[in-house]
């Protein structure tokens, strides 16, 4: 891997130990950075035991229907970016934002998948009330071997520079640098709305791609519909886990895929061919059916949100990260726990 990294250890109060905190950039590039506090670290002392279950209530079952507070807002601008998934939202600051018009676009990202918002000025509020902001849909996500922010573990930090090109490299033995995937959802309670912020981005490429589930869903024909409805999908971080050693109550009813080529591995009780053969389908459908996704292009005042349980989506690397002239991409993503997936009819999840 191609990085320059510092290992630094930190006391966070007297009656706690030091952890280890190795940094993973260079220091010297960054000295003049603004958001150098949110630049990527992984602590190396920390541990967690097994994710407990835990209450999850969706907030957009207390939304307006109509979703007024949000959508109709005196200065909001609400733009449909393709009819079925993605909706842009300009006029509104994230950060400001009451009760009322949290729980609506609770609604809405259940809806739309996705929505984008312009010209914000969340970046600079600080990591306590990003953090808030997010722990008001959920208790909190921290990714298990991912790097994060120096003293906010529940930060997954995206970083790709030319002194860390960790996420380059893994795609360098292929084709493209695209890769569908629903955020670890191997978790027993997988992610349900994810917020990403870009602090740094490159001066053209980096757009983010999001595919909509439930449209994928839909399109199937009701045969092979039939048939998932009674499958079981396995899901499992070891291959994330492994790289990771090796380097260093319902709201809208709908039907939905879950499934990703990032972490779902087979389809329980089938034969391997048969399980390989549903999963090619599915995931050549999930990446290729460009009408049933949506692309959006990043600037450093946009945040975007999503719903990690009906869509997928792939960062697209398609500048050159060993330019300096075509710039860095850095941000931070904050993501909540959501429940225990189940299936159609009731089918529950089991480990």
């Amino acid at each position: 891997m191609a990085s320059t990294s510092t290992t630094t250890e930190t006391q966070t109060s007297p009656s706690t130990s030091s952890i280890r905190l190795k940094g993973a950039y260079d220091e010297k590039a960054h000295s003049e950075y603004k958001y150098a506090a949110y630049l990527p670290v992984y602590d190396e002392t920390t541990t967690f035991p097994p994710t407990e279950p835990s209450d999850f209530s969706d907030r957009g079952l207390l939304a307006d229907k109509a979703k007024s507070n949000l959508l109709g807002a005196p200065n909001a601008v609400v733009t449909k970016l393709t009819p079925r998934i993605g909706t842009e939202i300009r006029g509104l600051q994230l950060s400001q934002l009451s009760n009322d018009p949290k729980n609506e676009l609770a609604l809405l990202l259940a809806e739309r998948g996705v929505v984008v918002f312009r010209d914000q000025d969340f970046k600079d509020v600080g990591p306590v009330k990003q953090k808030a902001f997010g722990e008001y849909f959920g208790k909190l996500h921290v990714h298990p071997v991912g790097a994060h922010v120096k003293e906010h573990i529940e930060f997954h930090n995206i970083y790709l520079g030319a002194d860390n090109l960790y996420r380059a490299q893994q795609q360098s033995s292929k084709l493209t640098t695209t890769g569908y995937h629903s955020d670890v959802s191997y978790e027993h309670q997988p992610p349900a709305l994810t917020m990403l912020s870009l602090l740094s981005v490159p001066h053209s490429g980096g757009d983010t791609a999001w595919t909509s589930q439930v449209v994928a869903y839909e399109r199937l024909s009701d045969p092979v519909k039939h048939l998932l409805e009674g499958l079981r999908a396995e899901h499992d971080g070891f291959r994330q886990a492994e790289g990771a050693r090796r380097d260093g109550k319902f709201v809208t009813g709908q039907k939905s895929l879950f499934v990703n080529p990032g972490f779902t591995r087979r389809i329980i009780g089938l034969k391997d061919e048969e399980s390989e053969a549903i999963l090619e389908l599915l995931f050549r459908h999930i990446a290729t059916s460009a009408d049933l996704q949506v692309r959006v292009k990043w600037d450093d005042r946009t945040v975007v949100l999503w719903d990690n349980r009906v869509t997928a989506h792939t960062a697209i690397s398609d500048y050159d990260v060993l330019d300096p002239d075509e710039g860095l991409r850095h941000g931070s993503r904050i993501t909540t726990l959501g429940e225990k997936p189940v299936g159609v009819h009731g089918l529950e999840s089991t480990w």
